[in-house]
Parts: C-alpha cells; sequence; structure tokens
C-alpha cells in the first residue's frame, strides 16, 4: 500500500509514472471507460483467457497495473475472480468508485506485496508499457513469483521498432509519462527467459488505435 511517502530508491520512472496518472486520472478513466465495447479482438483475448482461468480451477487473479479498473471489473463480468493492483492512489480511488464490491489496492509490478504462489493467473493489461529494458526482467521475475505452477500470465502492449521511448499520446497531459513501443518476439523472449511458456502471441488493433501485442503464457 502507498505510504504516501516516496523511498529515495524508488527509480524515476515509477516516479514519474505514478505522477501522470494521479494527475489525469479522472479524465483517463473517462477516455477508456467504453473502450472494450469497441475491441472486438481484445474482448476476444479476455474471453480466452477467462476460459483457460476457469478450466485450470479458477483462483485469485490480479489485474497489476489497472488503472481506473475496466480489465479487472470485465473478467469478473467472465467469471474470474479478479482484483486490481495499481500504482497511481488516484487510479484506485476512481476504481473503487466507478466498481464498488470489487478489491483494488496500491502497488507497484516492480514489488507486488503477495506470496509465492499465491495466484491462479496474472494481467499486465497495457501497464508494462512505461517499464523501461532493464527492468522488464525483474518484473516479470516478480509476476512468476506470486503465480502458481502453471498459472496464466496475459499481457497487452503497444508494438514497434525498439527505439527511445515516445511521450504518451495525450496532448501533453501526461508529459513525464512514456510508452514503449517493442516487437512481439522482444517481449516472448523476455517472458520465456523469466521461464514461462509462452502459448500465443497474436497482434491487433489496440487500445490507442494503434498495431499492439498479446502474449498469453504459462509458468
Amino acid at each position: 500500500m502507498s505510504t504516501g511517502r516516496e523511498d529515495p530508491e524508488t527509480p524515476q520512472w515509477l516516479t514519474d509514472t505514478r505522477a501522470s496518472y494521479d494527475a489525469d486520472a479522472t479524465s483517463y478513466a473517462d477516455e477508456v471507460r467504453n473502450l472494450l465495447a469497441e475491441l472486438p479482438a481484445e474482448q476476444d483475448a479476455m474471453a480466452l483467457f477467462a476460459e483457460r482461468v476457469r478450466a485450470q480451477g479458477g483462483g485469485p487473479v490480479a489485474d497489476v497495473g489497472c488503472g481506473p479498473g475496466r480489465i479487472t471489473a470485465h473478467l469478473r463480468d467472465l467469471g474470474v475472480d479478479a482484483f486490481g493492483i495499481d500504482l497511481s492512489p488516484r487510479m484506485i480511488e476512481v476504481a473503487r468508485r466507478e466498481h464498488p464490491g470489487v478489491h483494488f489496492e496500491v502497488g507497484s509490478m516492480t514489488q507486488l506485496g503477495l506470496a509465492e504462489g499465491a495466484l491462479a493467473a496474472l494481467v499486465a493489461w497495457y501497464s508494462i508499457i512505461h517499464v523501461p529494458d532493464e527492468a522488464i526482467g525483474a518484473v516479470l521475475a516478480g509476476f512468476r513469483r506470486v503465480l502458481r505452477p502453471g498459472g496464466l500470465l496475459l499481457v497487452g502492449f503497444h508494438t514497434g521498432e525498439a527505439a527511445s521511448p515516445d511521450a504518451q499520446e495525450s496532448r501533453g497531459r501526461w508529459p513525464e509519462s512514456y510508452v514503449r513501443r517493442r516487437r512481439p518476439s522482444q517481449v516472448a523472449a523476455w517472458i520465456e527467459e523469466a521461464g514461462f511458456t509462452v502459448e500465443t502471441h497474436p497482434t491487433l488493433t489496440s487500445a490507442a488505435n494503434r498495431l499492439g501485442g498479446v502474449l498469453l503464457a504459462r509458468r
């Protein structure tokens, strides 16, 4: 949980990302609230994921980087025992307000406060896009730690050639937050290096109306 006091060792990219989303939580929630209804390919990815979670006996599923909670709530509608974690306290406030009865908590994907093997599955839906390359391995290792054997990982991300991060496409509202676009093959390689088996990795039209990638992997 957030203490309201910044750890002096917190990486700058985390500090910037939190500040950016805190500053625009309500407007961001308004922009993305109905996006999933407009994106059947993303709905299909979620439906497949939920089906796989149920087929493996269910269990708790963490939506890491949940933002205003739209994916968390959708997964619950699909019969998944999902809860949300986000770096931004303001985003968590919005998520709790918009989805009463769903559990949301403040936390960082770099230091998940969950027991080893606590989860049946984990979703990182367009939330690793702010993680620099040098931190990806540790983040994925943390995901693997909290998943039980055979647990599922669903990752969504913006695709593109590896390059310097682009300023978030929001007309300057999030000047300190950056989006990193990556090749699906590179993300798949990182996930496999972290000890997962990648099962599917299609590309589709993303929530930002640009090509996106989705990877479903198993611990």
